[in-house]
């Protein structure tokens, strides 16, 4: 029902003309740079985003589109639609089965994140661990970290899902991560059984991002060797790691700079200034963060704003959200409550 609603005030806003006359004020107030955040490809409704971005922006591979917002002597020509730049976080399999022949039809450039400890061992990504190993758990119960946990009723398979997950996260090493892993795999007899939306949920391998990277409509980031959360790390020579040798590896494997980085979840509490100090110290230019918002020249390098979306929502959610009307509705709410406070005193 909540889905239904923001998509029926989506709507609204379109169909009204507001989103067309946020998007007049953003160019109005000058160059500015909206950068898209994606996850997964696969779905229904990523061809209707790029259309529709495609018709309304002006879409540049990441580096491309930073250089031109970080450059005042770099010229839009006559296009003055908005800047944007779609972009993919970890590489998933269904990025190149999914999103490449899509961008590549439509000419739509994109820019992936990818994680090289990943596409070098074809792990399934820690964050989808927890929900993997209680639905694939060949025992009825087990004991874990001293609680019994019976995977037969639904309250408590998700509970230990979300012990997992906390588990993972919060992890202060990568090798802390791995051994628990194991460890849980071995006391849940884990199926390696993989169906084919888990299939889609893979890493991608150095193959696909080769051919993605011959058609030029696709480009890549780095995003971490091993995908920690760098601010929980506990060692800094394995922060320095996870930060350099990601870079490394990418320009080793695709014969080119890379310049840009993209934090592991992204918001502040998972960043602060050692991580973006171990950012700036391997060479990256620029660094991009899950942060709300819209980017300008006067942005930091390090600290770029991106607007999350999702590749299973409606077209004209993704409309507002790009355009920034859900947050023009929050700063309006605000405004309003505070003067109700003002004149309440």
């Amino acid at each position: 029902m909540r889905d239904y609603i923001r998509v029926l005030l989506a709507g609204l806003c379109y169909y009204s003309g507001l989103i067309k006359l946020v998007c007049y004020w953003t160019r109005r107030a000058g160059p500015s740079l909206i950068i898209l955040n994606y996850h997964r490809a696969a779905g229904k409704t990523l061809r209707q985003h790029f259309l529709y971005l495609r018709r309304h922006y002006r879409i540049l591979h990441l580096e491309a589109a930073l250089e031109e917002l970080f450059s005042p002597c770099k010229k839009a020509g006559r296009d003055r639609r908005t800047l944007l730049a779609i972009t993919f976080d970890d590489g998933y399999y269904d990025n190149y089965s999914h999103a490449f022949s899509l961008a590549c039809e439509l000419e739509v450039p994109v820019t992936i994140f990818l994680v090289p400890g990943y596409i070098e061992s074809g792990e399934h990504f820690w964050w989808l661990e927890g929900q993997r190993m209680a639905k694939y758990s060949q025992v009825r119960e087990a004991m874990i970290e001293g609680n019994m946990y019976h995977l037969d009723y639904k309250e408590e398979r998700q509970a230990l899902m979300h012990l997992i997950e906390t588990r993972l996260l919060n992890a202060s090493s990568v090798a802390q991560r791995e051994e628990w892993i194991s460890t849980l795999r071995q006391a849940l007899q884990v199926s390696e059984t993989i169906t084919e939306d888990e299939r889609l949920a893979l890493p991608l391998t150095w193959e696909e991002v080769q051919a993605m990277e011959k058609s030029n409509w696709m480009s890549f980031g780095a995003h971490t060797m091993y995908h920690p959360v760098l601010a929980y790390l506990t060692d800094p020579a394995e922060l320095r790691f996870e930060v350099t040798q990601c870079r490394e590896v990418l320009e080793q494997r695709l014969g080119r700079a890379v310049r840009i980085f993209a934090y592991p979840l992204g918001k502040w509490e998972q960043i602060g200034d050692t991580v973006q100090d171990a950012v700036r110290q391997a060479g990256y230019t620029w660094a991009v963060t899950t942060l709300p918002g819209m980017n300008t020249a006067r942005t930091d390098p390090y600290l770029l704003r991106r607007r999350n979306v999702g590749v299973n929502q409606h077209w004209l959610n993704v409309a507002a959200e790009t355009a920034g009307v859900w947050g023009f509705f929050s700063l309006l709410l605000w405004q309003v409550r505070t003067l109700m406070r003002q004149r309440s005193r």
